[in-house]
């Protein structure tokens, strides 16, 4: 916003001083007071103000409070944010970026607490971005909103606390970066020093890499090794850059955090079979949520959403084929 006087900010309770419900925009419309806004509750709204304001040349950035809430937007997503580029050829460009809190862990229940963001995946010209906490998310929000494509940004809620701690996954874990086509990045860790191939390749995103950095130590220790790949972007997917840090890896676990049925963890599993055909050991392992609500109580949301447990077992699972 300093560097760029045609970003606009808005959203519901995102004036000073609460600062949006995770606080993120704390201190800007101090900062910005002509270019912060405050809106009514209306989702739909706040994505169509976005999407003409976008149209306009302007480059606005629109908070919606949890994910749950882009059910809401749906229509100005879908029929108007993701169609207009394709529509108008190379005469406009739509710089909007959709930034919302997703996932459970907090005790928020059914409401307030899904990853719906396969509900979006595959729309054309429109990008739906999941950062992890091994990259800076910061320097990756920038971008998007520096670019020429509607984004959703997705903001797992249990990073928040994370961001930039990478020290604490030290030791073991390796991490290198790479870049897909529209330059967003895509994370490989390890937990092996040296140039040996992994027994299992994990591919995940976004919150996920909170449970990796404990789970890939544990591992080692057991003598398991694992490479993991986080790309940023959803959709569209790097599936060349997955294919490339999987590629003579025989055993393959995917895990989203939403419900595994008919999602992304679908449609790269199906590309790395696509690409591997003949030298897996046994099937893609998908794993993620539960069919299910996501309770609000503690010990029965622990049971449906992702943990550190779920994932060692269904690599333990993986290593027995």
């Amino acid at each position: 916003m300093e560097k760029d006087p045609n970003a606009i900010l808005l959203g519901e309770d995102i004036l000073d001083p609460y600062g949006g419900a995770f606080k993120v925009t704390k201190g800007l419309s101090t900062k910005f007071p002509q270019r912060v806004f405050t809106t009514p509750i209306s989702e739909a709204s706040i994505a169509g103000l976005t999407v003409g304001m976008a149209l306009r040349g302007m480059r606005p950035i629109a908070e919606f409070m949890f994910g749950d809430f882009i059910t809401l937007a749906a229509d100005q997503i879908v029929n108007h944010a993701a169609k207009y580029m394709g529509m108008y050829g190379d005469q406009m460009k739509l710089p909007m970026v959709l930034r919302t809190p997703v996932g459970g862990g907090r005790g928020y229940g059914p409401t307030h607490s899904q990853s719906l963001e396969k509900m979006f995946l595959g729309l054309p010209m429109f990008h739906i971005l999941a950062p992890s906490h091994f990259v800076h998310p910061g320097e990756i929000l920038v971008q998007a909103i520096s670019g020429s494509y509607p984004t959703l940004f997705l903001e797992n809620k249990l990073l928040y606390p994370e961001v930039l701690k990478l020290e604490q996954h030290s030791g073991v874990i390796n991490r290198t970066v790479h870049f897909d086509e529209h330059n967003y990045p895509v994370v490989v860790l390890s937990n092996f020093p040296d140039k040996r191939k992994a027994d299992i390749a994990i591919v995940a995103y976004g919150g996920i890499s909170r449970l990796l950095g404990p789970v890939l130590n544990q591992l080692a220790q057991e003598e398991i090794w694992i490479t993991a790949c986080l790309p940023v972007s959803l959709s569209p997917l790097p599936i060349k850059h997955i294919q490339a840090t999987t590629e003579g890896i025989k055993k393959i676990l995917v895990i989203e955090e939403a419900s595994p049925a008919f999602g992304w963890g679908s449609e790269v599993s199906a590309a790395l079979y696509d690409a591997h055909a003949g030298q897996l050991d046994g099937p893609i392992l998908r794993i993620g949520a539960a069919n299910s609500v996501i309770p609000a109580s503690k010990p029965l949301e622990e049971k449906v959403i992702v943990s550190e447990e779920k994932i060692l077992s269904a690599v333990f699972e993986v290593m027995a084929w």
